[in-house]
């Protein structure tokens, strides 16, 4: 079961770092087209929608990715004290009364806007020749889709801590720098770093 719930995670972790790589296009793009419009004089009307449509693909393929690395949006200040059987059997209640629910409403209604989209061959009204939006429109149900089976996959996770009392362990993955597990891993001490800031600020003339 835990190579299973690991393999989804991973599947999750590679759509999401897949489409982080939009971030790219969409900095390029906003830069060309700020030069593009205050340099060269000549804005492009189609610009501001692809970026909202880049912008919101990045944010829907991610929610998966950030929901395997435990990082949506909680409220800590007292589920943190929590034991982890109760911090499970609240997030299994969530999961089935809001998630499950909100989550296939999302696929649902977003199959039904791709497919409108697509049948009317939609595209954007801001300019005669704008941007097609029935590709935009088509990733509302794959994003609920990768999210609805990670959602399912931590409905797993809830029910084995109910179970065993402990959080199952996730796949790794890139964290922010802590700095006092940093010391320890390379055996540096607070009074070493204060030594050399004495020894810095001496060669400095007594400035920092």
């Amino acid at each position: 079961m835990q190579k299973l719930l690991l393999s989804i995670d991973k599947i999750s972790t590679w759509v999401g770092q897949a489409f982080a790589w939009l971030i790219m296009g969409l900095t390029l793009l906003i830069s060309w087209e700020v030069f593009s419009r205050y340099v060269l004089g000549t804005p492009h009307a189609w610009a501001f929608d692809v970026m909202i449509m880049m912008y919101g693909t990045l944010f829907m393929m991610a929610g998966a990715y950030t929901l395997s690395k435990n990082g949506h949006v909680r409220g800590d200040v007292l589920y943190g004290f929590f034991p982890p059987r109760l911090q499970a059997g609240l997030d299994l209640v969530l999961y089935f009364v809001f998630f499950i629910p909100g989550v296939v409403a999302l696929c649902w209604a977003g199959y039904t806007y791709a497919a409108e989209s697509w049948a009317i061959n939609e595209h954007s009204n801001i300019t005669a020749d704008g941007p097609p939006i029935y590709p935009f429109k088509t990733v509302i149900p794959i994003a609920g889709f990768f999210l609805l089976a990670q959602g399912l996959v931590e409905i797993v996770r809830c029910v084995m801590c109910l179970r065993e009392g402990a959080w199952p362990s996730r796949e790794q993955d890139v964290e922010e720098v802590d700095v006092e597990k940093l010391k320890q891993m390379v055996h540096v001490k607070d009074e070493d770093i204060q030594k050399l800031d004495v020894l810095v600020a001496g060669r400095n003339g007594g400035r920092p």
